[in-house]
């Protein structure tokens, strides 16, 4: 019986290969070996996720066909990664991915390190801050004042809380889009939001626009939902969309759904303007296509003279085109699993019946200490200090950087959480792996995009400030260095570091 689940095709292996190349080597550099820089290009898709564990890789002729090497390369690499527990074979089966006794097995996504594993290692992998108390406190206790006549319910709310649902309808209102309860469903995080709209508008095979680089969470959610992503190149630097792409897509490739992050995008941090969010919305309603807005950043400007265009969904007020998510989780805590929908009534209809069958409904407590939170002013309260300290934690994440890694391009977004930056020609993969052995954990950019893009780059978000973000840097150059010197430096073992 085989053991691989899934298959990976030559020409697919063959792409995600080819962006792993690093810059050309230095005197003195020696280059490994064919076969071994193969196996290491493999082990390296593996660990982060991007070939899953237990699927089948093509057969060493076919590999050795679309790699234009020889076939004894591959058969070399192959038996390479047998030896270290990355690959596993069996005659008449092929031969199909694995890990070694005892790793853990990588995830696809950008999952948060356990609390016990931050003594040694800095994590710049999850963009979230801590809570911002006392407000996380004063909320809950809130919330327990106001749970009683709620306990004595059956407690499934598929809907949300009326309370909550006419509260978020009302902010959006005095943003200037009038907006019903009927208009609103509360989900459990913003990711469980784009995962019942996919769900109902993006079934096995649909095609999703994304913007490329995007959210590799919710890139992987979409990709484990059966949807093929189309990406769509970003504008230069901090400036939005290219309105050219996004036309072209939505009229040759009519995408059923379209994703877009307008406000401070992650992970480059870029902020659409007027105009492109009343273009894009009108080529999605020609296109008949479904625009998801993400709104998890739109309240974390972090220069005071930012002015915010206006939502996406003030295109479009009646709901039939734009859905909007937003979210406690990046404004105020990201263990506050309470994101929202907007739509037309119907949409909303249709997407709580839907979730019968997936999670029945949103935990009451914290959705009534969200409301506590907004009824009482506590959120913009608990909303500055957490654009305090991630200004902060940005400028002085920006000057160790620079100082430890001048070599390193990047700009600096008005807004957000994370900083998208070039990594001076190095691997983005190989300086993830290199960043494990030294103590700091950062994303690799082909998370964040489709078929091996951004292999240059890394995000780095402003999570860690002052003497961290020091260290962190720190880890990062020791990283850099490995990889120059392909992996030869062995450097110091990752050091205790107490904040």
């Amino acid at each position: 019986m085989a053991q691989w689940t899934s298959a990976v095709g030559a020409a697919q292996l063959a792409r995600l290969l080819s962006s792993q190349q690093d810059r050309p080597a230095g005197p003195g550099t020696r280059r490994p070996p064919a076969y071994r820089a193969l196996a290491d290009g493999i082990r390296l898709l593996v660990l982060e996720g991007r070939v899953p564990v237990a699927a089948r890789l093509p057969a060493e002729r076919e590999l050795a066909l679309a790699l234009s090497v020889s076939r004894t390369t591959v058969a070399a690499a192959y038996e390479a990664l047998r030896g270290e527990g990355f690959l596993e074979s069996r005659r008449g089966a092929g031969s199909w991915t694995a890990v070694p006794a005892g790793n853990p097995v990588p995830a696809r996504g950008l999952e948060p390190l356990p609390p016990e594993a931050l003594g040694s290692m800095i994590d710049l992998g999850c963009a979230a801050l801590p809570a911002p108390e006392p407000w996380l406190t004063r909320a809950v206790q809130g919330a327990l004042e106001e749970l009683p006549p709620y306990a004595h319910t059956h407690g499934d709310y598929p809907a949300g809380l009326p309370a909550l649902r006419a509260m978020i309808a009302d902010r959006y209102t005095q943003r200037g889009i009038p907006t019903m309860p009927e208009q609103i469903m509360v989900t459990t995080g913003a990711m469980g939001a784009i995962d019942a709209i996919c769900h109902l508008f993006g079934g096995r095979g649909e095609r999703i626009a994304v913007e490329s680089p995007s959210y590799a969470n919710i890139l992987q959610l979409m990709r484990e939902a059966g949807a093929r992503l189309v990406p769509v190149a970003m504008a230069e630097g901090l400036t939005g969309w290219d309105l050219d792409r996004w036309r072209q897509v939505l009229r040759e490739a009519a995408p059923r759904i379209a994703y877009v992050v307008a406000d401070f995008h992650n992970p480059t941090g870029a902020l659409a303007d007027d105009d492109q969010r009343r273009r894009l919305v009108d080529g999605a309603r020609s296109a008949g296509t479904v625009l998801v807005a993400d709104e998890t950043m739109s309240e974390l400007w972090l220069d005071e003279d930012v002015e915010m265009p206006r939502p996406v969904c003030a295109f479009d007020p009646a709901g039939s085109t734009v859905i909007t998510v937003g979210s406690a989780s990046k404004a105020f805590w990201a263990g506050m699993r309470i994101g929202w929908v907007r739509a037309a009534p119907d949409v909303i209809r249709s997407l709580v019946a839907a979730r019968a069958y997936a999670d029945l409904g949103t935990p009451v407590l914290e959705q009534l200490a969200v409301n506590w939170l907004f009824g009482t002013g506590g959120w913009e309260e608990a909303v500055e200090l957490r654009r305090v300290q991630a200004r902060q934690n940005r400028d002085e994440l920006v000057s160790a950087v620079r100082r430890e890694l001048p070599g390193w391009e990047f700009e600096v977004p008005r807004g957000g959480l994370t900083l998208w930056v070039r990594t001076g020609g190095l691997s983005g993969s190989r300086l993830a792996e290199a960043g494990e052995r030294v103590g700091v954990r950062v994303p690799s950019g082909p998370r964040f995009g489709v078929d091996g893009a951004f292999e240059g780059y890394v995000r780095l978000p402003f999570t860690v400030g002052g003497a961290v973000a020091e260290e962190a840097a720190v880890r990062l150059a020791a990283a850099a260095r490995i990889v120059e010197t392909g992996g030869t430096s062995g450097g110091e073992a990752p050091r205790t570091f107490v904040a």
